[in-house]
């Protein structure tokens, strides 16, 4: 025996453990990838397959590389014959077996079959083969084809015989103008590419029958020379049974096909006859498989997709016609290229290990295997193998000897495969191949992974151990795997540290180490929880996340809901957007309900929340009204309810549409609650009702229900009388009753009318009557404004209404026919009078007294003593009263006035009238301000008289300031000028280049009034500059220095009364100023000579420029006043009102409202008479029975210049 056969003696008695023992032991060591360091035998890692030389290409590359420990080396083969690549055609890639052949137009000679050899010393590797196909350009041969002449209802067959090419092959008939023949029962194009005719007929006649074959991998299409066919009639067409010419004749009534397995099985069949001929298909015992068959060609050709050996077996084909049939039997045969049903694994061992390669392949026909080892047969290696089989190499006691690259291959006629299983022997200390000191980094609860790859050959031991403790990590939450991964489940902080791995073998043993660092998980939290949006709301979700500081910059937080994730924007329609941790839904739809997901991505970890989102909508119309328990004044209604979106029904509500004068229109009946689906409804006598349902809940009301059926009910006598018996305004003794009509669901029935009845209040006589179908009534008395009872009550057709309550009413009012007495007039300033009188009889009244009314005009101007013509003006006060306020008279004037009372019928007659006179009061602004000339240092000012005096003139007062262009001011200077008749001065001692403001105050007896402003600047050496007048501030009084106690401070004035008879106004304000400081602060510094010599100097050396400045700039004093003002407010600010609304019970000292942030800005006059619309009108006075002003203006007369009123002192600007 020899050792094969005492191997395979020694492996049959241990039975099959052994087997399963080696061949586990095959796998492990095959899962173990060897280190590029450590010496191996080669292995293809690329090669080429099938390379086809497409003429169009550059070049070629057939591909060939591979790796092992020494680097491999490359040689070839050419149809199993040494090939060299030293053509100079080729081109050798580096470090590579890879070759490219340059496209020269001739590579014809490189077609072949070919192979790859990477050798090293330790084995050789071969490839599969890889065929370069060259192919040829396909091309018809030249030929001349005669005309082809049949008659009518013959069979004809048009050849191609396409050329040979390149697969695959697309055949087309066409004609000269390319225009495709049409394929029919009768027309056929056989797979062949011959074209086939049933039986022609004269249409089918043309010159120009060509065959086209088109190979798409080549780019290719060729035409065969274009055929004639002509068909001559006939009269007498014979018919004929068909007649198979696919397949034809000769093949005999049976043929065999063979396909392969997972391909296509084509069977064609055609015949030819007259009438055409139909083809059916079967399977002889069996069926066809039925989803993946087809027939296509109108029948012709039976298609079976994806081949199976089940698919084997006879298939006939019969073509019939009225005359008869013809068949043909297909033996199909089903095979198969060769496939592996387990290929070779090779693997790393050490020595004294053992191993077996198993290879068994499948085909049809059965494949034949054999063995080689680095590229050369298995016979003729010395150390192939203690047991070799076709199906099997084995060892028991491998050596270094043993390390070689076995192939495998198996072929039949379809095809050859090739697996290779490389048998490494190595015997060397672990190696490691992990990075020393690794920093691994998870988060608390989760699982971590520290790695430990290493290579080791015989097999190692691994171990792992925390710096602080001596055991090893095993057992528990620790978990050692077979490639040295140490996992840990269920981190926490005391997991955190340094770590090392252990890993050794019988030739020796080395470590790593790691550390881990523990960080915090991810938590998430989405606000609001299960959110319930109304439709076409908006939804807004917030994702609140909480992680380790660490991980802080890689957090990624997304949304998505339904499989769906949104993009960083949100949707493209921009309904839903997001924004990081915000996400927005406008215009909710049902379409939008469901749950959302935030997940949120760190470095190490990932965590989502989810919410529900449940989508509300008003509940869909309730359904199937009926109606039951009829009676004259009730029915029941019945519903059922309809879809309720998410939100409960709170209520139904119940409408009816029956009004005979307002048909369509609805009106709610009845509310009941959610839970009922009925409701038992009370109606109205002569109504024909139809009801309908409305749902409601928290997010609305539903549209109704379709109407029920029509309930009608039977008249009644009215149930109600009318209600809001009034009177309307009528004349003297007379009473227009008007009361509200009943609507028509009140009306019970037919021929409404309405039976009133009245008499004097408390008379012992009858009552009278009238009964009339409108709902007003007029009736003569005979008394004015005496008291009646009135009754009205409701009457139909069936009766009337029940017994009516009495109302009293008064009839028509008069004029009042007495006067009151004016006991007195007291002028309290220049703008405000108090009036009181005494009250007329009650008697006189003749009716209800609504209040007194007082007329009066101005007669003359005490100033010029000029008389004016009588304008009246009118001012009422409501309520029994004897007094009233005055307001807007004008200063040093005389007027008369009178009183009387009025009703709601007018004014009675009037008192005697009574003469008064106001005093003398502030002056207005002056008509203008003019800088009529300005030189370096001086100034020549002009200005008129205020339009409005209000008394004797008696000077004027100037001023004027710094301003330069800045928010401070400089110190104010005053200069009074005496005598009124001459509106000009000259002002002198003026500093060069400087802008100045100017003010200037008309005074009387009672003070100075609002100030005219203007701005010029002074020139320098030869230049000179004119103002402009300013647009005045409407408020006047005297100054009250207020000293700024620090520079460039802000201040803040408040404006208060202390008397409201003193013509001061009774309103706060609040200014904003700013000023310079105190000027005592430096006069010891300006007193200095070398600081005066220092100042000039500067001013010399900047003359020049700002002369050309100030020049551009003010030439002709031109500014805007607004603007000017705005930046620099009035020296001094006066009382601008007049305090005409009678006396206060509260503090005098209340501030306005909406007061202004700076009376700078100009304050209009608030005392005019245009103002008097804001006091009051009618009986709607703004103040009470104390005497102050209560009353409405209507304005008769004209309008008086006015006194502009007393002004609240102000300290504007500030004196430095």
């Amino acid at each position: 025996m020899g050792p094969f056969g005492r191997v395979m003696a020694r492996l049959a008695g241990r039975g099959h453990s052994v087997l399963a023992l080696a061949f586990f032991l095959v796998q492990l060591s095959a899962a173990t990838e060897i280190p590029p360091s450590v010496q191996q035998v080669p292995t293809i890692t690329k090669q080429s397959k099938v390379q086809v030389a497409f003429p169009f290409d550059e070049y070629f590359q057939i591909e060939c590389e591979a790796k092992g420990n020494p680097e491999p080396t490359f040689t070839w083969t050419k149809d199993d014959k040494p090939f060299h690549l030293s053509d100079p055609q080729i081109t050798v890639s580096n470090n590579s077996g890879t070759f490219r052949i340059s496209n020269n137009g001739h590579v014809s000679h490189f077609q072949g079959k070919y192979r790859c050899f990477a050798t090293n010393k330790l084995g050789v590797a071969m490839s599969e083969e890889i065929e370069f196909i060259v192919p040829n350009v396909p091309k018809f041969p030249k030929e001349k084809i005669e005309p082809l002449e049949v008659e009518e209802g013959d069979a004809v067959v048009l050849p191609c015989h396409p050329p040979k090419g390149l697969p695959p092959l697309h055949v087309y008939w066409m004609n000269i103008e390319l225009e495709h023949v049409a394929q029919d029962n009768r027309v056929h194009v056989s797979q062949q590419g011959d074209l086939y005719f049933a039986n022609v007929e004269e249409r089918d006649s043309r010159s120009d029958y060509c065959c086209f074959a088109a190979f798409p991998r080549l780019r290719t299409i060729v035409q065969k020379v274009p055929m004639k066919l002509t068909v001559r009639g006939s009269n007498s067409i014979k018919q004929r049974k068909p007649r198979l010419l696919l397949p034809p004749a000769e093949r005999g009534p049976e043929s065999s096909v063979t396909v392969l397995k997972g391909g296509a099985l084509l069977l064609e069949c055609f015949a030819e006859g007259l009438p055409t001929p139909q083809v059916d298909w079967e399977k002889i015992g069996g069926d066809l498989p039925k989803g993946r068959e087809t027939k296509e060609n109108y029948g012709k050709t039976l298609k079976i997709e994806n081949v199976s050996y089940e698919d084997k077996g006879t298939y006939r084909c019969t073509a019939s016609n009225a005359l008869g049939t013809a068949s043909h039997g297909f033996h199909v045969t089903v095979e198969e290229p060769p496939r592996w049903t387990r290929r070779p694994r090779g693997g790393v061992f050490s020595s004294g290990s053992s191993g077996i390669l198993l290879c068994e392949a499948e085909g049809e026909p059965e494949p034949i295997v054999r063995w080689t080892v680095n590229g050369a047969p298995l016979e003729q290696s010395p150390f192939a193998g203690d047991v070799v089989s076709p199906r099997e190499v084995s060892f028991t006691n491998l050596q270094p000897n043993h390390t070689a690259v076995y192939q495998c291959e198996a072929t039949n006629v379809h095809g050859t495969i090739l697996a290779s299983a490389n048998v490494d022997v190595v015997d060397i200390p672990p190696l490691i191949q992990t990075e020393d000191d690794v920093k691994y980094a998870a988060v608390a609860g989760a699982s971590v992974s520290l790695h430990c790859e290493f290579f080791a050959s015989p097999e190692a031991t691994v171990s792992w151990q925390k710096a602080d403790e001596a055991q090893p990590l095993e057992g528990g939450r620790y978990h050692t795997h077979g490639n040295g991964t140490l996992q840990i489940s269920e981190t926490s902080q005391d997991d955190a540290g340094a770590y090392s791995c252990w890993v050794e073998n019988a030739k020796g043993k080395t470590a790593v180490t790691a550390s881990l660092d523990v960080r915090n998980a991810t938590e998430l939290r989405i606000s609001p929880e299960s959110p319930r949006v109304p439709r076409s709301h908006t939804l807004e979700l917030h994702c609140e996340s909480r992680c380790d500081s660490h991980l802080r910059h890689s957090l990624k937080l997304t949304w998505r809901t339904g499989g769906e994730a949104f993009g960083g924007n949100g949707t493209d329609d921009g309904r839903i957007t997001v924004d990081g941790a915000n996400l927005t839904v406008s215009n909710v739809t049902e379409e939008d309900e469901g749950v959302y997901i935030c997940s949120a991505q760190t470095a190490l970890d990932s965590v989502t929340e989810e919410t529900r989102v449940t989508v509300l909508d008003v509940p869909d119309p309730p359904e199937s009204l009926r109606l039951s328990e009829r009676h004259n004044r009730s029915v029941r209604l019945t519903w059922e309810a309809g879809d309720a979106h998410n939100s409960d029904i709170s209520e139904y509500i119940i409408e009816f549409e029956g009004n005979k004068e307002d048909p369509g229109r609805w009106e709610e009946l009845a509310r009941v609650r959610g839970e009922e689906t009925t409701a038992l409804l009370a109606l109205a006598p002569y109504v024909a009702y139809q009801f309908r349902v409305s749902a409601v809940n928290e997010v609305g009301r539903s549209p109704p229900s379709r109407p029920s059926e029509r309930h009608e009910t039977p008249p009644a006598a009215p149930d109600k009388n009318p209600q809001n018996i009034r009177v309307q305004a009528s004349q003297p003794k007379e009473m227009i009753i008007k009361w509200e009509p009943l609507r028509p669901m009140e009306q019970n029935g037919p021929g409404l009318e309405y039976r009133v009845t009245w008499r004097p209040q408390g008379a012992p006589v009858e009552r009278e009557e009238e009964t009339v179908t409108n709902h007003t009534l007029r009736v003569m008395t005979s008394s004015v404004y005496a008291p009646y009872e009135v009754q009205v009550q409701a009457v139909n057709h069936l009766g009337a209404g029940p017994a009516p309550q009495a109302v009293v009413l008064y009839s028509g009012e008069d004029y009042p026919d007495a006067a009151p007495e004016i006991r007195g007039v007291d002028v309290i300033n220049s703008t405000l009078a108090r009036v009181t009188w005494s009250a007329v009889p009650k008697d006189s009244v003749r009716g209800r007294l609504r209040g007194y009314q007082i007329n009066w005009w101005k007669t003359k101007s005490l100033l010029d003593g000029r008389t004016h013509p009588k304008r009246v003006n009118v001012l009422r006060f409501a309520g029994q009263r004897n007094s009233g306020m005055l307001p807007t008279l004008e200063a040093f004037s005389e007027f008369r006035l009178t009183v009387s009372a009025y009703n709601s019928r007018g004014a009675g007659p009037e008192s005697e009238p009574h003469a008064f006179r106001t005093p003398e009061g502030v002056p207005g602004q002056p008509a203008f301000l003019k800088v009529v000339q300005i030189d370096k240092d001086t100034a020549t000012l002009s200005w008129g008289p205020p339009q409005t005096p209000n008394g004797n003139v008696t000077g004027y007062v100037l001023q004027y300031q710094i301003i330069n262009d800045t928010y401070e001011v400089g110190e104010l200077s005053d200069v009074n000028v005496t005598s009124p008749s001459k509106p000009s001065r000259r002002l002198s001692g003026l500093s060069p280049a400087t802008r100045y403001k100017f003010y200037v105050r008309a005074c009387t007896s009672r003070g100075c009034g609002s100030p005219a402003t203007e701005e010029g600047v002074t020139a320098g050496d030869s230049s000179k500059s004119f103002g402009k007048i300013s647009e005045g501030v409407n408020i006047t009084q005297k100054l009250h220095p207020v000293e700024v106690f620090e520079p460039g401070a802000e201040h803040i004035v408040r404006l208060s009364t202390k008397n409201w008879v003193d013509n001061n106004s009774i309103f706060e304000d609040v200014i904003e100023t700013r000023g310079r400081g105190y000027a005592g602060l430096y006069d010891d510094i300006a007193a200095q000579g070398w600081f005066i010599g220092l100042m000039v100097a500067v001013a010399v050396l900047t003359l020049a420029l700002l002369t050309v400045c100030f020049v551009k700039r003010n030439r002709g004093g031109k500014y805007s006043v607004k603007e000017k003002e705005d930046l620099h407010p009035d020296p001094e600010i006066q009382s601008g009102k007049d305090e005409t609304f009678g006396d206060y019970s509260d503090s005098d000292e209340k501030p306005l409202k909406g007061s202004v942030r700076s009376l700078a800005r100009g304050t209009g006059t608030t005392g005019s008479a245009d103002s008097l619309a804001a006091y009051g009108d009618g009986d709607h006075g703004l103040f009470s029975e104390d005497g102050s002003f209560i009353g409405a203006y209507a304005g008769r007369g004209e309008k008086g210049p006015g006194d502009s009123g007393g002004g609240v002192s102000v300290p504007f600007p500030p004196r430095a």
